[in-house]
């Protein structure tokens, strides 16, 4: 399999996690935006009508003569060659709604952190950041409440939704440190998912991405 994306953390961090955590064979192919000033004379942007893709995007992934864009779609292929999409009709469900709704709430903080403003303290009705941060616990119930008792957001196994999710909530504890302190659930979540053998080993290799989260236009994530 061929992987390629920007050269940031961004929307492949839950692909890569994946790709290792199922023991994948993959190249990385990074494309480094800082090396042009020029947006639109990308290395990207030469390359991308020559590749056959459907929709021409970042990231792609290329597995013999089958070509995907969109993560969510990216993410869903991988898992269904590993059985990773709910056994049972409540887990389908499960996974169904929550690839959606992890990916809404990734949106809501791409937005704080490209805004303008960001950032400064204005209004409530001036600044996303504000309204984030004051919709965020909220917003973080309906996923502990989700969660529940269960080991993994589907159930008892784990899903390709785990990825989404430990990517988003993962995020949001470095833009807000202290934000899953009253959800204990949520917190274990993260300590389980971390420490997977493959995913810890991956995490402590050279070829771990962490960060910048966001290309240069973003106000945060960007070192």
């Amino acid at each position: 399999m061929i992987l390629a994306y920007w050269e940031i953390r961004g929307i492949a961090h839950p692909i890569r996690l994946l790709l290792e955590y199922t023991g994948t064979p993959y190249k990385e192919l990074l494309y480094n935006y800082e090396k042009c000033s020029d947006y639109d004379k990308n290395e990207w942007f030469k390359d991308r009508y020559t590749l056959g893709l459907d929709f021409p995007n970042l990231p792609y992934l290329i597995d013999g003569n089958t070509k995907i864009t969109q993560s969510n779609a990216i993410l869903r292929y991988i898992g269904r060659k590993h059985k990773m999409c709910g056994d049972t009709e409540e887990e389908k469900v499960r996974v169904d709604i929550l690839e959606s709704q992890a990916m809404d709430f990734r949106m809501q903080l791409v937005r704080v952190c490209h805004d303008p403003n960001f950032p400064l303290t204005l209004s409530p009705q001036e600044n996303l950041r504000l309204n984030y941060l004051q919709q965020l616990p909220k917003t973080l119930q309906l996923f502990s409440h989700f969660l529940g008792t269960r080991r993994w957001f589907a159930g008892k196994k784990m899903t390709f939704v785990d990825f989404s999710m430990y990517d988003i909530l993962d995020l949001n504890c470095k833009f807000l440190p202290a934000c899953l302190d009253l959800f204990p659930n949520l917190q274990e979540f993260l300590t389980r998912f971390e420490g997977l053998k493959k995913i810890s080993a991956y995490m402590n290799s050279p070829r771990y991405l962490p960060k910048p989260v966001f290309l240069k236009m973003a106000k945060w994530g960007t070192q």
